[in-house]
């Protein structure tokens, strides 16, 4: 994800803030709702549930507020539909764009989308345009150990983790897995006294695309009004802004 991260960091240095915690807490309820609509409201035996349950409950989601939205999920409570999809395109310079999205409109929501993809030099592509360059992916992230790095891989991998890296600026660990072993790796890591800041599903590109220079002001500026949009929950790219650490 080092395209990814390198874009954050451009966003970050021109002003761009996070997400309200209004608007944190809804994406997070609509996970919980679409994960619920597909696989069931019982987080036993819906991993991706108890995987959304959990991340909601991290941020501090109320109890009541997630209590409502599986009962809206599974029809004891009306309340707005929601229907969660995937959209594909490219952004300026060929780069790739995976978005996860939740919306109680689909054809609006397509044309914002496609909207800010056109303005901003990029295009919404057919499904499977882009998705074959990303691999589906469990990912858990630690930021402090209690044992050396080393034993952490070594555990990690004994765990049933398919991969670990360190960001040097963050400082944080990510542990890669199989999606339906994330919860597995999550609880060896826990019962080895390593506390895990968050776990979540997401595409990892398995290729980068290098920005060209001249295109990395749209791209940046595409991506994060992608992200900014309410009915994106998640943005996945293979961009990698390989030389963009010089200030801004």
């Amino acid at each position: 994800m080092a395209g990814h991260s390198k874009w954050k960091n451009i966003a970050h240095r021109k002003g761009k803030q996070d997400a309200s915690r209004g608007q944190l807490f809804t994406k997070l309820c609509r996970d919980v709702y679409a994960a619920a609509r597909r696989g069931g409201s019982n987080p036993d035996t819906n991993y991706q549930l108890k995987i959304a349950l959990e991340k909601a409950r991290e941020a501090s989601v109320p109890s009541d507020t997630l209590a409502r939205t599986l009962a809206k999920a599974s029809g004891t409570l009306e309340g707005m539909q929601f229907e969660d999809f995937l959209y594909e395109g490219y952004g300026p310079g060929g780069i790739a764009i995976m978005l996860e999205l939740s919306s109680s409109n689909r054809n609006r929501t397509a044309a914002e989308i496609r909207h800010l993809f056109s303005k901003h030099g990029g295009s919404l592509g057919e499904s499977g345009c882009v998705a074959w360059m990303f691999k589906r992916v469990g990912a858990i992230t630690v930021s402090q150990l209690s044992l050396s790095a080393d034993d952490f891989m070594l555990l990690s991998l004994e765990s049933g983790a398919e991969d670990v890296t360190h960001d040097a600026e963050t400082l944080e660990y990510t542990v890669y897995t199989a999606p339906d072993e994330l919860m597995t790796v999550a609880q060896e890591l826990r019962q080895a006294d390593i506390a895990v800041d968050g776990m979540t599903l997401l595409y990892v590109p398995t290729t980068l695309a290098t920005v060209p220079v001249e295109e990395e002001e749209r791209v940046a500026t595409l991506l994060s009004l992608l992200e900014e949009h309410d009915d994106v929950q998640s943005l996945y790219t293979n961009a990698d802004f390989a030389i963009s650490d010089s200030p801004q």
